[in-house]
């Protein structure tokens, strides 16, 4: 969509196929940095990259979307990977990311064309069951669940903080996509069973996302802040007995 676009993560190898292959679909340009977020230094070094790349201190979009997950048993669940680097990945980034660029995004911003905050969330965020179809046996993701509650939360209080500066902030919380993150559950359920528990007969695709996002940074949302939307086909709802079951 014509966007200058910079991708951020650990492992460079990754981030070249990414780049390459955006801008080989064009329109707009895609580039990266090379970045570990898992700490405030972390973030301050790719605030420090981007800043060396673009000295104007613009930027009209962020999407926080770095997010790990650790599964184990409730007995035996550890400190430092299960709790401490799960909470620093997946909210203490998002908050220092979005505070050390926020300027960038004010500068421009108004209330007509606001500066753009997304976070990635998960409809891990609002259910209360860790142990299922994409953990082992007898292993949960409880870290998971509950740091993604906190970016719901912290989604809140930074559409609050950042209104009057003329920058919207919302949440995308996706159900089960075909990601690295879901693919033990595909490989250990099978995706018949999965699909079984989708009420619309499909798990979420690129497209969704995509078309949620665009949305959410468009003219169209600019009056649209403090959103928490569930992209999951209605799986949710339906889980909790809140909606019917729609019939394929």
């Amino acid at each position: 969509n014509g966007a200058k676009v910079y991708i951020a993560a650990r492992k460079e190898s990754q981030l070249k196929e990414a780049v390459a292959e955006l801008n080989a679909k064009g329109p707009g340009s895609a580039d990266y940095i090379v970045a570990n977020l898992s700490s405030k230094a972390g973030t301050d070094a790719l605030i420090s990259a981007l800043d060396a790349r673009e000295p104007a201190k613009r930027l009209h979009i962020l999407v926080n979307n770095s997010g790990v997950s650790w599964g184990a048993s409730f007995e035996n669940f550890p400190e430092d990977k299960g709790w401490d680097h799960v909470m620093a990945v997946n909210v203490k980034s998002l908050f220092y990311l979005t505070s050390g660029l926020s300027t960038w995004l004010a500068k421009d911003a108004s209330a007509l064309d606001p500066g753009r905050v997304i976070n990635i969330s998960s409809t891990a965020s609002v259910g209360p069951h860790v142990e299922g179809l994409v953990s082992a046996d007898g292993n949960g993701t409880w870290s998971y669940s509950v740091s993604k509650a906190a970016v719901n939360h912290l989604t809140s209080i930074l559409a609050v903080k950042l209104g009057p500066q003329k920058i919207t902030v919302n949440a995308i919380c996706p159900g089960i996509f075909p990601t690295k993150m879901t693919a033990f559950g595909f490989k250990n359920a099978g995706e018949k069973k999965i699909l079984s528990r989708q009420p619309m007969g499909r798990v979420g695709r690129p497209s969704d996302l995509a078309g949620l996002a665009l949305f959410l940074t468009s003219p169209a949302s600019a009056h649209v802040t403090g959103a928490h939307i569930l992209l999951d086909g209605g799986a949710t709802l339906s889980s909790q007995g809140i909606a019917p079951q729609v019939k394929l």
